[in-house]
């Protein structure tokens, strides 16, 4: 019950200065206006720990990417694949992200460079301003000696060498080696191994040995000399291409002093080969063993595989299998394989879809830069992004991406240091239009007015799907 004296207080006031209290009526609405009072909300971030990559586009708060600091907890695997078209930013973003990586004293990263402008490999800058020297694998200069890199190194295991010249020669061929070839090939390794003692074997003493076998390679099967020669023929053909074909001068010899792999970057360029020839993945297989087994070491450092032009490798079965041996493999020794790729049906419509798709799921992280609407419906499908992320994929501008993390989905954009801008625009990354922060001012109003659509086409999403679960 209230006191007298503060009811009669109230009541003269009420008669001086009229009531006090307003009431307010209730306003009527359809809940199509009323969405606008409910703003749209970010998912939460992946933590304060690793690399900046950007900002959220919805909340404005920074991103913060880091595999190895995610793994276990959030990540089941530390690998990444990230799918665009060219010209919005998939460049930008790797450099920056190996640059910014780099700062962590216990971080090692190793690039295949496939692009280029120039004569010289797009990460030319980047290795320029380390002071790193890249191993720049051109048939031409291979000839006067340029780099070597021997399949046969003895820092390669004896098994790694032989699973290195068995790929080599089926993504040559095309198919697999049978038994006979097989044998061939491991008896003519062996004999090259324990005979020669004084100087690194090459590939030549391997083609002279399956031209002309020992007695004691078909004794050791009791088999006819003249079958083991002829069941070597095919694949000594195969390993001449590297020693007096198109191929010459890059791995017929012993692997070129000087090569630091102990260095904090590694860069392989390879903007002087063919993309589309046969060429390409054996290079990509030879590369791939020969890091696995001098490279890759149990020292507790954290290790980025970066390759450009991805799909060279996963539409191979054969280089596919060695990398998804090198992937699973790597996990247990700190190796984040994050692969380039332009557009998905590159890899799940070619000749190694299983083994694609075995890598596919490997990934645990997938960044999408904007792609046209069918090709982003069958992303989405394919990786399982929810319904709203692919609708906002054809909608986005350079610089600004899909981010699925193991299901945590975000929309990024990538910022880009004063520092950074020389190193990451290079000319071609200029052409492609990947330099978002140097575009005008009419462009960024139209990269805001993208941002706030994607926003409105998100919320608008949400909403219809909570509809939808309330109504069901």
């Amino acid at each position: 019950m209230r006191d007298p004296l503060s009811a009669l207080s109230d009541a003269f006031t009420s008669f001086l200065f009229g009531s006090v209290e307003t009431t307010r009526l209730p306003v009527r609405t359809s809940t199509g206006q009323a969405q606008a009072v409910y703003l749209p909300t970010a998912a939460p971030g992946l933590g304060d720990s690793g690399v900046i990559i950007g900002r959220e586009v919805y909340s404005g708060k920074g991103y913060i990417y880091d595999p190895f600091q995610l793994y276990g907890q959030q990540l089941p695997a530390p690998h990444w694949l990230v799918l665009g078209e060219s010209g919005n930013g998939k460049s930008a973003l790797e450099k920056t992200y190996v640059l910014r990586q780099l700062r962590f004293r216990d971080r090692q990263v190793v690039v295949l460079d496939a692009q280029g402008e120039d004569g010289v490999g797009e990460w030319n800058l980047i290795a320029e301003e380390l002071g790193i020297t890249p191993i720049r694998l051109d048939p031409t200069a291979a000839l006067n000696d340029g780099i070597r890199l021997n399949p046969l190194d003895p820092s390669i295991t004896t098994t790694g060498q032989l699973a290195l010249l068995r790929t080599i020669i089926e993504v040559a061929m095309g198919h697999g080696l049978d038994e006979r070839s097989g044998f061939a090939l491991k008896v003519a390794h062996a004999y090259v191994n324990d005979t020669i003692v004084e100087r690194q074997p090459v590939l030549m003493d391997i083609v002279e040995q399956l031209r002309h076998p020992k007695p004691e390679s078909a004794e050791a099967m009791n088999v006819d000399l003249d079958d083991v020669r002829a069941w070597g023929l095919d694949v000594a053909l195969v390993l001449d291409r590297l020693v007096d074909g198109d191929l010459r001068g890059m791995f017929d010899g012993p692997t070129t002093i000087g090569i630091d792999l102990d260095a904090p970057l590694i860069v392989f360029d390879l903007s002087h080969i063919d993309r589309n020839s046969i060429a390409m993945p054996i290079l990509m297989a030879i590369v791939g063993v020969w890091l696995e087994h001098t490279w890759i070491r149990p020292d507790r450092k954290k290790r980025i595989f970066l390759v450009e032009e991805a799909w060279h490798i996963i539409n191979s079965p054969f280089v596919a299998q060695l990398f998804q041996r090198l992937l699973k493999f790597g996990r247990r020794l700190g190796l984040s394989f994050v692969a380039v790729v332009h557009h998905l049906s590159d890899v799940v419509d070619g000749a190694a879809a299983k083994e694609a798709a075995a890598i596919l799921k490997m990934a645990s992280t997938r960044t999408i830069y904007a792609q046209k609407a069918d090709e982003a419906r069958a992303t989405g499908k394919v990786i399982g992004l929810p319904r709203w992320a692919v609708e906002i994929i054809p909608t986005l501008t350079p610089g600004i991406a899909v981010w699925d993390v193991n299901g945590n989905v975000q929309v990024v954009k990538h910022l880009i240091t004063e520092a950074e801008r020389p190193l990451v625009f290079t000319d071609r990354a200029m052409t492609e239009g990947s330099a978002q922060d140097l575009l005008p001012e009419d462009v960024r109003a139209a990269e805001l007015e993208a941002e706030q659509r994607a926003a409105r086409i998100e919320h608008q999403q949400r909403l219809n799907e909570s509809s939808e679960s309330t109504v069901a």
